[in-house]
């Protein structure tokens, strides 16, 4: 076989390998118009400003995808709690394999961890507790789990206090379905992703799943997933189609049936999403729809009764206003039947879709009044800066840092954004909010004023934008820098030598 037919093959397969799940259609031969879809997705923009993709079916067809540049369809993100409805699966498999019963009881499957006099509370948690988040912990368990991050996670999450009569009081608890990981592995002898890799993940043609491991080496659960948008709809697909892919059923429907369904209730608010009621790791919605989430918008939306599946990942603070904008701008115009074919509209929207880009920094692109030669020195800190340097070039500029990782450049486009890596943070103990090791990262960069520099910089895995704002003073150098979102602390300010 020659060299170009040989590429041909394998850009073919590749997209079959990405698109077997979905055959496009237009919206309307699926009921919804290109004109709704369209104004959903510029809603999105203007209320949010943090979408980073999105893929939306119906039918079991692609309706509409695309990701706001710098993040690509190829990239996995981060899915924080959205990773819990995973290890949810991955119980449901094992329950299904006849390798444990969720009424077993958690003492009874790690009797060497458990504190000396366990109390009758802790004694009665069974793994159904742990699925509907009602292990009777009055605090979720995983801030003391990682205060004391070297030691047994498990028996840490045994040692906690169990106020409440497990099945009795919900409290969102990731400690619970670290647990659940924990129980998968030794019931199974293999971790989540050995476990769910030919039972899941390459069944649904998810590619290299990465997943955080605890010092134990055992698959965090509640959060740590890196996957891609397309991989979160299919796993939405599966969900919606009760277990069955391609004509083979994955994962029982009865344990879809209990997962998806109101386990134990979580509120009273009739106008909140995160109130109507939780599974087995999944979150009941308005409108007898469910879903799966994780910290700052990360997605997948089921919706029965109209057969559809959204997956979205994203940046943003306020995670009920995606919610918001889809049973606003998509349910009430989902039709039962075809409608007409719309060209006009169906271009429109595909020209929206191919350019779709995250604002890069408004600003001048030459300073012609500030030089540009010093290294500016810094003081112990925080975040281990110890010098910066800023020059420009022909497509944008050059942040030049050295911190305790070593010397590093950042390349930041102009009116562009120009992909690189990064390695910011200071190691040590790895937080929630992960931009520590190397990470991919795309950035622009503007002057804002005669003294005044401004960058962005996406962790283009991550929900994380890192804003670095430069003030050039006769004495020296101002550094101010503000994450998007954060667990903790969002922005500090760090002035040179």
């Amino acid at each position: 076989m020659n060299r170009p037919l040989l590429l041909i093959v394998g850009v073919l397969s590749l997209f079959v390998n990405i698109s077997a799940a979905f055959e496009k259609s237009a919206p309307e031969a699926q009921g919804l118009s290109s004109e709704k879809v369209l104004a959903w997705i510029e809603n999105l923009e203007r209320e949010n400003n943090a979408i980073h993709g999105f893929v939306l079916l119906r039918h079991n067809k692609l309706l509409a995808e695309g990701w706001w540049s710098p993040y690509t369809p190829d990239r996995p993100h981060m899915l924080y709690s959205l990773s819990k409805s995973f290890t949810s699966t991955a119980v449901g498999l094992a329950a299904d394999e006849g390798l444990l019963s969720i009424d077993e009881r958690v003492a009874d499957i790690f009797p060497d961890k458990l504190p000396a006099n366990p109390s009758e509370n802790l004694k009665a948690m069974r793994i159904r507790d742990l699925l509907t988040m009602s292990t009777g912990n009055q605090n979720d368990t995983l801030p003391a789990i990682r205060q004391r991050t070297t030691e047994d996670w498990v028996s840490v999450f045994l040692a906690q206090p169990v106020e409440h009569t497990p099945g009795t009081f919900f409290r969102y608890n990731t400690g619970a379905t670290y647990m659940l990981s924990a129980i998968v592995q030794k019931k199974s002898g293999k971790n989540l992703i050995e476990f769910l890799s030919p039972r899941l993940f390459a069944p649904l043609g998810i590619q290299n799943p990465q997943w955080e491991f605890s010092p134990q080496q055992i698959a965090t659960g509640g959060y740590g997933l890196k996957v891609t948008t397309r991989d979160i709809a299919a796993f939405g697909q599966l969900y919606l189609q009760h277990g069955c892919w391609q004509g083979k059923q994955l994962l029982s429907s009865n344990w879809i049936a209990q997962a998806t369904s109101k386990q134990v209730p979580n509120g009273d608010n009739p106008e909140s999403d995160w109130n109507q009621g939780y599974g087995f790791q999944f979150w009941r919605c308005r409108n007898n729809a469910y879903r799966g989430d994780g910290a700052f918008g990360q997605y997948v939306i089921v919706i029965p009764e109209h057969d559809v599946v959204i997956a979205i990942n994203s940046g943003l603070g306020d995670m009920q206003k995606p919610l918001n904008a889809i049973w606003r701008d998509l349910l009430p115009n989902l039709q039962p039947a075809p409608l007409a074919e719309n060209p006009v509209a169906q271009a429109k929207l595909t020209e929206k879709l191919n350019a779709l880009s995250l604002p890069t920094v408004a600003g001048r692109q030459f300073n012609l009044t500030q030089s540009l030669e010093k290294k500016y020195a810094f003081d112990a800190n925080e975040k281990g800066l110890q010098s910066l340097q800023l020059t420009e070039t022909t497509e944008g500029y050059l942040l030049k840092i050295v911190n305790d990782h070593g010397a590093q450049t950042i390349r930041c486009g102009y009116g562009k954004w120009l992909n690189g890596s990064l390695n910011f943070e200071k190691g040590g103990v790895r937080a929630l909010h992960q931009t520590e090791g190397l990470q991919p990262i795309a950035a622009s960069g503007a002057w804002t004023g005669d003294k005044e520099f401004k960058a962005q910089i996406y962790f283009r895995e991550t929900p994380y934008r890192l804003d670095v704002a430069l003030t050039f003073k006769p004495a020296g150098l101002t550094v101010g820098l503000a994450y998007n979102q954060s667990f903790g602390p969002k922005s500090w300010t760090l002035e040179s030598k």
